[in-house]
């Protein structure tokens, strides 16, 4: 049977360009070669490039998404999408392989978009019927003073860059004097911001896909940070304790996995989605703090350890993608 060319879209424009590279080196590890043939293509803002083992560097032609190489064309079956942020996880990427016509292992260019976006994503959840946190969305050409903003929201808050992960920009409020400095650390990272309520309770993040069919739930994690929130330096520096499974009882797993195959669905997610919640303890229920269409696969990420920890190689998970993504 031929081997099928796979592209391993990693790298991108964003902070989480190092993330990305991380988590394609993985992909490139387990990826099976006896299927398939691994091009990892590093998407930059100068150029698109694979790097072969030799050190030659080939340039992508983006007219068709190819290489040349030996004076051979490679073009490519499949693209296994890692970018964690634009232009990978904002529907960008995915709007150009549907104009070639490449299958791709990620949400569409509409649901990436979408859910790029965190203050569309918890208005669309909320919509939907699924609890989240009071927000206020501000723009940077749309100043709004911190007496308005205390006036509207509850300390403790979240400020975050609208656009973007990896908590990058990202700040916990307790003191009124100390929103405007977040304010200014957030706007300059996005032009646009969320602000949220702080929810006390415990926080989880579930991860799904659907594969041959059937929409499986991986392990649900219950995560311990040993900072004020869950910020880039707990997810990837060591700062937190990541308990998989989660030492919860039946009901509230049952409730994690309901909630997280719902959001799923309202969305129309395609591939590995990954989200996070806060089991809040006032009421006794889940809420949603937002989805992660392209989620980190580096070995410190939680993706791998879920898959592990439900009985599969990251080989399988990988092949299960690709093969998915080929039948849509």
């Amino acid at each position: 049977m031929k081997k099928l060319n796979i592209a391993l879209v990693a790298g991108g424009y964003s902070g989480e360009r190092v993330i990305s590279l991380g988590s394609a080196a993985v992909a490139e590890k387990h990826i099976d070669k006896q299927l398939f043939n691994a091009y990892k293509i590093d998407i930059d803002r100068e150029d698109w490039t694979y790097t072969a083992d030799n050190g030659t560097i080939y340039k992508v032609d983006k007219n068709d998404f190819s290489l040349v190489i030996h004076s051979e064309k490679i073009t490519f079956d499949a693209a296994l999408i890692i970018i964690h942020g634009t232009p990978g996880e904002d529907g960008k990427l995915q709007g150009y392989f549907d104009m070639l016509q490449i299958p791709y292992t990620s949400c569409d260019a509409i649901t990436s978009a979408l859910t790029f976006n965190k203050r569309w994503t918890v208005a669309t959840a909320a919509f939907s019927g699924i609890h989240v946190a009071q927000s206020l969305h501000l723009f940077k050409n749309i100043p709004l003073s911190t007496d308005a903003i205390l006036s509207t929201l509850k300390l403790p808050i979240f400020v975050k860059p609208n656009n973007g992960g990896s908590s990058i920009g990202m700040s916990r409020i307790d003191k009124a004097e100390d929103l405007a400095a977040a304010l200014e650390k957030a706007f300059n990272e996005d032009d646009q911001i969320l602000i949220e309520e702080f929810i006390k309770g415990r926080e989880f993040t579930v991860a799904c896909f659907k594969t041959q069919g059937e929409l499986v739930v991986l392990p649900i994690c219950e995560v311990r940070s040993k900072k004020a929130f869950f910020d880039y330096e707990a997810k990837y520096e060591g700062a937190s304790e990541e308990l998989i499974p989660a030492p919860i009882d039946d009901s509230k797993a049952d409730k994690l996995r309901e909630q997280v195959k719902k959001v799923y669905q309202i969305f129309n997610c395609k591939g590995i989605v990954r989200v996070d919640f806060i089991w809040n303890e006032a009421d006794n229920q889940p809420y949603m703090l937002e989805i992660n269409t392209v989620p980190g696969q580096s070995e410190s990420s939680i993706v791998p350890q879920m898959v592990r920890a439900y009985g599969w190689t990251m080989t399988e998970f990988y092949t299960r993608q690709i093969n998915d993504c080929l039948k849509k």
